[in-house]
């Protein structure tokens, strides 16, 4: 079986006939409720304009009560974004400005009007082609002035249809462009949601730089403890429980470093996170490296612990990212750490690995973490191999306070 699919096109214009008459069809009940007092307007013998005014009042006013309900935006917001534009995943929310309201009001105005004003064509204009074409006696046709060839007839007929069907095209694609204008809020507001998609970008990197950060070093150290405990099984017990106890102190670190992460997604509900690691931790991190076999030699300049809180933190992790880059290296890891907290927080680390390939550990985020890092806080970082092949970084963080 050969399935035909519609065009593009056509399957828009469809869609938009649709939405008319979803139009058309609260016109219809509108009509039915509200025809009594629109009739007694227009025969209580005022003038004629003025009562055809009055009459579109009481039917207009309803339709744009209804249209400023707070979620009446929500719901045309739908219509609009699956018939009218195809942007299924543009929603609205519902109102929550006056302004926004009166804008969903005349958007419901509109879409009751237009869809009567398509149902009418439907109704009225295609039927009386058919009967143009079929039966030119027919009463409905009396008073229209019907060519008495049937040639001119059938053409008259035939445009009659599409004079109906373009009409309402046209009908569609004037609320396609007015609908989006009229259910979008203002510079304000738009500058307001964008500004809040950043922050909800900026939080997502900022909890991946923290999970891959300390929870993966973290992890490193597991993989690395547990592989030298499986190798030291046999021939060295003694050893092998020394790195069994280091992978468990580990694994509890890593608990500590992912309840931390996760308090940062909870900060705005149950307060404030707990507090992160700073370079005042520095000793405790250099003994977790050192007790998975990395030898670590350190010069300490300054005072670290004087630092302001966010550059301490950054420096922490860091020297955390470092460390984890060597001990993919293990056994026999080694580098060499310099932090010299002076007028700026200068950190540099060196791998000393014998036979490391430089920049080749880890897949990148690491390192894209540490520059995205010490660019938020504008500072200056290299990273890369020096004259003797070994792998340098080496970074420097301004210190605008104390």
């Amino acid at each position: 079986m050969v399935r035909v699919h519609p065009s593009p096109a056509l399957r828009r214009s469809l869609h938009r006939w649709v939405y008319l008459l979803l139009g058309g069809a609260l016109a219809l009940a509108v009509g039915v409720v509200l025809a009594w007092p629109a009739q007694l307007l227009l025969t209580a013998g005022l003038p004629g304009p003025l009562a055809v005014v009055l009459a579109l009042v009481v039917v207009a006013v309803p339709v744009a009560a209804l249209g400023a309900l707070a979620e009446s935006r929500s719901i045309e917001g739908v219509a609009v974004g699956a018939l009218l534009t195809g942007r299924v995943d543009d929603r609205v929310g519902p109102s929550g400005t006056a302004a926004q309201r009166a804008r969903t009001a005349v958007l419901v105005v509109g879409h009751v009007l237009a869809g009567g004003l398509a149902g009418g064509l439907l109704v009225v204009g295609l039927p009386t082609a058919v009967v143009l074409a079929a039966a030119p006696d027919d009463p409905l046709l009396d008073g229209l002035p019907v060519p008495g060839d049937p040639a001119l007839r059938l053409a008259a007929a035939a445009a009659l249809a599409v004079a109906a069907v373009v009409a309402g095209d046209l009908l569609g694609r004037g609320l396609a462009v007015l609908a989006p204008r009229l259910l979008a809020g203002s510079t304000a507001e738009r500058l307001a949601a964008a500004e809040a998609a950043v922050a909800v970008l900026a939080g997502r990197d900022r909890l991946a730089r923290e999970l891959h950060d300390s929870v993966g070093h973290s992890l490193s150290l597991v993989s690395v403890q547990a592989g030298a405990a499986r190798r030291l099984m046999t021939r060295d017990p003694a050893a092998a429980e020394a790195a069994i106890r280091a992978t468990e102190d580990a694994a509890r670190r890593a608990l500590v470093d992912l309840d931390h992460v996760l308090g940062l997604l909870r900060e705005h509900a149950d307060g404030p996170a707990a507090p992160a690691p700073d370079l005042r931790d520095l000793d405790a991190l250099l003994a977790t490296a050192r007790d998975a076999g990395v030898r670590v030699d350190v010069s300490v300049g300054g005072e670290p612990g004087a630092l302001p809180a966010v550059v301490s933190r950054a420096g922490y992790r860091i020297v955390q990212e470092g460390l984890t880059n060597v001990l993919r290296h293990a056994p026999g890891a080694a580098c060499r750490l310099e932090v010299d907290a002076g007028a700026d927080l200068a950190l540099r680390l060196v791998d000393t690995t014998p036979g490391s390939v430089p920049g080749t550990a880890g897949g990148g985020r690491g390192l894209r973490g540490v520059r995205e890092r010490v660019r938020d806080l504008r500072g200056t970082v290299t990273a890369g191999p020096d004259d003797d092949g070994r792998f340098v970084l080496d970074v420097r963080l301004p210190v605008h306070a104390r």
